[in-house]
């Protein structure tokens, strides 16, 4: 086991042997590197003031990743390299095209927003296929609130940094994923083990050493994106002794697609699991695409969506009227159950100590099944559901209901299906 987290902020290396578990990144950044170009403003994930660019090496290629600063901690940069605002302009002085565009386009007044627009701007230009319509860029860009402008200069100025050629980054790209590649060569595979006064941070290195981890310590805080946790400390002022951190775990992150329907694993974000989602149940697509924000969808996970129980939650009605099933893991003893059966009272679910959910599988719908979901909430984008329900119906060949399976989020204390339908 390594004894500190290691990562890149620009293009210096960070070896931390003793990281307070609950440190965010935010934090980190204004208070202990001086970095204030990004901002404090919600503190909760929402308003994408302290948005930075997060880059890690995955199965070969770079992938860009905007997030939310504040709810991050900084024991999950583990092994990435971390852009802020500060790392735009290029070696010679010039700014990046993105900023260039802003200036151009009048995209800034009182400022504050600003650093957190143009980094998602960025890490827009970074994702692959990105485009520049209308829809595209207002996903991209509603994690940022802006109280000055009326957006329609800063959606003019990604339009325009969408046309613009490669930047410093696209020159770097080398240089960066040799970087991350020594990084993960160091690693060798381990985990990570701090014991600080502030707490301690576990990182295991694959599910088995997560369940060795969780029957010593079944109190533990398990995080994988962070996005509801995040606000236990920003928020709810709550300390949290030990944190086990799985978003890196290799073997919870995987989708695969069987007899059985898809495995999505207890580490892929909402982000990375929505196409196959989509193609699976294409309204389940859409719903996911209005889970919070693309730096809330980046870091939040499906299986952390059903593990925390909320009533609601976007997922897991979703899932229940599809039929999902959750597989849960106590050290090496393995179950599963009807995803509807998980969650028995508000607070309460179906998991015992030292029980970790590992994955859920959500079957594929039958030739005569038509799915359905939709999502009712204050605000169409960026908002929690004031209520979402979910239907699956079969149909004869009549298009007759021969039987249905409906659930809600929002109705009861839990995400509840209705077993009269």
């Amino acid at each position: 086991m390594r004894n500190s987290i290691r990562f890149y902020l620009g293009d210096r290396l960070y070896d931390l042997p003793d990281c307070p578990p609950t440190l965010t990144v935010l934090d980190w950044l204004r208070e202990q590197r001086g970095l204030t170009g990004t901002k404090e403003g919600c503190n909760e994930g929402d308003c994408g003031a302290c948005t930075v660019m997060v880059v890690r090496r995955e199965e070969g290629r770079l992938v860009w990743r905007a997030l939310n600063a504040c709810i991050q901690f900084v024991c999950m940069l583990d092994g990435a390299q971390l852009f802020t605002v500060e790392d735009l302009r290029a070696p010679d002085g010039t700014l990046h095209p993105v900023q260039q565009a802003m200036v151009a386009q009048h995209g800034s007044q009182c400022g504050f927003c600003t650093p957190g627009f143009v980094m998602s701007m960025v890490a827009h230009r970074k994702a692959p296929g990105a485009a520049a319509d209308d829809g595209s860029i207002d996903d991209a860009l509603a994690g940022n609130l802006c109280r000055c402008t009326g957006y329609a200069p800063i959606v003019r100025a990604m339009k325009q940094a969408m046309q613009a050629g490669a930047d410093h980054f696209d020159a770097q790209a080398g240089v960066i994923a040799d970087r991350l590649a020594a990084l993960e060569a160091q690693a060798d595979g381990r985990g990570v083990r701090l014991a600080g006064p502030a707490g301690r941070v576990t990182i295991p290195a694959d599910s088995d050493a997560l369940a060795e981890t969780l029957l010593t310590d079944p109190q533990a805080t398990i995080v994988a994106g962070a996005t509801d946790v995040g606000l236990w400390v920003t928020k709810g002022l709550r300390d949290l002794p030990h944190i086990v951190a799985i978003g890196r775990v290799p073997d919870l992150r995987t989708i695969t697609q069987d007899a059985e329907g898809l495995r999505i694993g207890a580490a892929v974000t909402y982000q990375d699991a929505r196409d196959s989602i989509a193609a699976l149940l294409p309204d389940a697509g859409e719903v996911i695409r209005r889970i919070g924000s693309t730096q809330v969808r980046n870091a939040a996970t499906v299986c952390g969506n059903i593990a925390n129980g909320s009533p609601i939650g976007d997922g897991p009605p979703v899932f229940i009227a599809a039929g999902a099933t959750l597989h849960l893991r106590r050290g090496a003893v393995r179950r599963t159950l009807p995803l509807e059966d998980y969650f028995l009272s508000y607070g309460k679910q179906d998991r015992a100590p030292g029980e970790f959910v590992e994955a859920v599988t959500i079957p594929a719908p039958g030739p005569r099944t038509l799915f359905r979901a939709y999502k009712i909430s204050k605000r169409f984008d960026q908002d929690i559901s004031a209520l979402l329900g979910a239907f699956a119906l079969t149909l004869d060949a009549d298009g007759v209901v021969t039987d249905a399976r409906i659930a809600f989020g929002g109705m009861a204390a839990i995400p509840r299906r209705a077993r009269g339908a």
